[in-house]
């Protein structure tokens, strides 16, 4: 009789269960709907005190365009700096690092170390790697894209190219959906890229996780209407 009178009490529990799941379900794409509707929105709306600025640089030539848009940036507005590159590139970091220097010999101050921090983070695929193997090497690079977010909590994320970034663009986004940091995705295409996208991003902009996609070729902009086309950097 007892085990009779348990049955709507296990009905009712069970679809509370499922109405609270369908709540949080609903409220996660109200959530991803406001995220991308509000994507892009100007950094000249908010306060003029400096964003903290996280930098991913890229090998080889990825690096040398993001230097060349880092000469021309507005130091004291985007500031502090973090740079991040894959723990295997061991040129990236030196270059930042030159380009810091040559600020302080510039302005004739000294930097405190809050001002640019230098990092390295694990790559999700190297060239030549087996897709197997690299499942277990992506689910590392995001563990420690994660606490790279998290230490570094960015207001501003500047990219151009490298796979590097996507583990860290992917958490800040889901750090946005779930409300917990805010911070805007810009990337610059590189100059490379004339008629489409780098897989890079190609990934940012179909899952419209980058607030602002920027292009260097009007082609690309024609098959990717939502880029911006900004001319050449280089």
């Amino acid at each position: 009789m007892d085990k009779g009178n348990g049955c709507p009490y296990a009905a009712l529990a069970s679809s509370a269960t499922f109405l609270s799941a369908i709540f949080v379900v609903t409220l996660i794409l109200v959530r991803l709907l406001y995220v991308v509707y509000c994507g892009g929105r100007p950094l000249s709306k908010r306060s003029s005190k400096p964003v903290s600025t996280l930098i991913i640089l890229g090998s080889g030539g990825h690096t040398a365009e993001m230097l060349n848009l880092l000469a021309v940036l507005q130091k004291d507005r985007f500031n502090p700096r973090s740079y991040v590159a894959a723990a295997t590139d061991n040129m990236s970091l030196q270059k930042a690092q030159l380009l810091e220097n040559s600020l302080i010999a510039k302005n004739g101050t000294r930097v405190s170390d809050n001002t640019a921090q230098f990092m390295k983070i694990y790559r999700s695929r190297e060239v030549g790697q087996s897709y197997i193997t690299s499942v277990w090497t992506t689910l590392i690079a995001l563990a420690h894209a994660l606490w790279l977010m998290i230490k570094i909590r960015p207001e501003v994320i500047l990219c151009n190219g490298p796979g590097t970034c996507i583990p860290l663009c992917a958490i800040a986004f889901v750090f946005k959906v779930l409300g917990i940091r805010w911070s805007s995705i810009f990337y610059v295409e590189s100059i490379a890229r004339v008629r489409r996208l780098s897989l890079s991003g190609l990934l940012l902009y179909k899952l419209r996780m980058a607030d602002q996609l920027f292009v260097q070729w009007p082609k690309l902009q024609q098959q990717y209407p939502r880029a911006i086309y900004v001319g050449r950097l280089m």
